[in-house]
């Protein structure tokens, strides 16, 4: 299990900035599996199946771990993908929970 994933997912209370730079590249390659930064905002990932059925099912994976730890992606659901994309709207960017939930999502694929 990531190191990231055995953390527990706290809620951002706000009030603080997002993450930059260095701490950025120390989360991302603490978490790996493919997990993208865009534009120092937000993390990214796109997942493959073999159809429709496999990603639904985990689409819905991903979504109870949400309710679960009170933090929510946008989900992008295809015939065969899903594309995940996450940040902390409090802070209008990416904070150490954002890599927490990336990581726990990593153990359900």
């Amino acid at each position: 299990m990531n190191e990231l994933a055995e953390k527990e997912c706290v809620p951002c209370q706000g009030g603080m900035p997002p993450l930059k730079g260095a701490e950025l590249e120390s989360l991302a390659k603490k978490l790996g599996g493919d997990w993208k930064i865009i534009n120092g905002h937000h993390l990214e990932k796109e997942y493959k199946f073999k159809n429709f059925r496999d990603a639904l099912a985990f689409t819905n994976r991903v979504g109870e771990l949400a309710e679960r730890v009170q933090h929510h992606p946008d989900i992008y659901l295809a015939w065969g993908q899903v594309k995940l994309t996450l940040w902390t709207h409090k802070v209008d960017g990416l904070t150490e929970g954002d890599f927490v939930f990336a990581a726990k999502v990593n153990e359900l694929s």
